[in-house]
């Protein structure tokens, strides 16, 4: 069977269930069959040989196409039922419950069981209007039995193409998370970027009339933060790669980084004040970079909608929950809104909870999240 999107085999034709170096097997199995009982229990060879050629062809045309399958099948049945020539101890009878295992595992369990219906019925007018012979209700129980086993087959098959299916759709949620994480790495960290090196550039220009040296620093700090996010660029697109194993990894921020990251803004001139209550040293891997990104993506778009004005980050840890604000006396700018909707991911995405509206002195970011939280 092919990598493709498996259906499910109810609705699948045989030529499309079934392998093709099985077909032939198949047919050459069932021709054997009635070959073996037209040469050993019929009188009359002519007609026991055409039953036989009638039966093999519809047979293979059952196999092969997978178009009409009943009528396919009721041919093939009568083709044995004329080689059989109401012998109960005729072998061909054994091609009939193969046809009834073939319908009901490759065709469907509705063509199986009513194939399996008209051959219960076939039986047993054999039995009891043709040639009364008790042999005919080992046939009843072998085609039952049959029919019960491929049944058992068929629920097998169909749980198998349903394991896969959800494989398949777990594997594509998969990637459509991961394709968000690394948009929303991307999105925080050359958005950070872009906003404090803009912050350095214009204090350059500023200065760059009565104190070169002031700006020569600010463009070396801006210099200096395009190259770190030229490395974070690429370390995060070579997740991407199926060699990502041998891409280097940088050590990921957490809020150990905060003090590093509010620096940078003040280096750049803008007024930031942080102020931390509580324990924050054991704090899981995952709790911390969540909040790292989600300060870092407040006090860009403080940057960049309120440049010059105060910005107060607090970082709270209680007995349960750790909770971090970033509140700005600016007014809120325009913007496409995919910062304020990462911040709510990656909040989310630990169980807990990201708001950003007004409040505060003008503009807060709120965000809450369990000690416990894990990826």
């Amino acid at each position: 069977m092919s990598g493709d999107p498996v259906r499910r085999p109810e609705h699948s034709p045989a030529t499309e269930l079934v392998p093709a170096r099985i077909k032939p097997i198949a047919v050459a199995g069932f021709a054997v069959v009635v070959a073996v009982g037209a040469l050993r229990g019929n009188p009359n060879v002519p007609a026991a040989a055409a039953g036989a050629v009638v039966g093999t062809a519809a047979a293979a045309a059952l196999v092969y196409a997978g178009r009409a399958p009943l009528l396919a099948a009721a041919v093939a049945t009568a083709g044995i039922a004329v080689e059989g020539h109401g012998l109960s101890n005729d072998i061909g009878w054994l091609a009939a419950l193969l046809l009834a295992g073939w319908c009901v595992i490759v065709v469907s369990q509705r063509d199986g069981l009513i194939y399996w219906g008209a051959t219960m019925i076939l039986f047993a007018a054999e039995w009891l209007w043709t040639k009364p012979d008790p042999g005919w209700g080992a046939w009843l129980a072998g085609s039952t039995l049959t029919v019960l086993c491929a049944l058992l087959i068929r629920h097998q098959i169909d749980l198998v193409a349903q394991l896969r299916q959800a494989q398949a759709s777990l594997a594509s949620k998969t990637r459509v998370e991961e394709r968000n994480r690394i948009a929303r790495e991307l999105h925080d960290v050359i958005g950070h970027t872009l906003v404090v090196c803009l912050l350095h550039v214009q204090s350059a220009r500023l200065a760059v009339e009565h104190d070169p040296a002031d700006a020569g620093r600010a463009l070396a700090e801006a210099e200096r933060l395009g190259r770190e996010c030229l490395a974070e660029v690429r370390t995060t697109v070579g997740m991407l790669r199926a060699d990502a194993g041998q891409v280097a990894m940088t050590p990921l921020p957490d809020v150990a980084g905060l003090t590093a990251l509010v620096d940078q803004y003040r280096s750049a001139g803008a007024d930031i004040t942080l102020a931390v209550h509580g324990e924050i040293g054991g704090l899981a891997a995952t709790t911390g970079l969540a909040l790292y990104r989600i300060a870092q993506e407040a006090l860009t778009n403080a940057a960049k909608h309120a440049p010059g004005r105060p910005v107060t980050v607090r970082l709270s840890v209680s007995s349960e929950r750790i909770t971090l604000t970033a509140d700005s006396s600016g007014p809120p700018g325009s913007g496409s809104g995919l910062g304020v909707i990462s911040m709510r991911e990656r909040a989310e995405s630990l169980g807990g909870t990201c708001e950003a509206g007004p409040g505060g002195q003008g503009w807060l970011v709120r965000a809450s999240l369990p000690l416990g939280a894990a990826s």
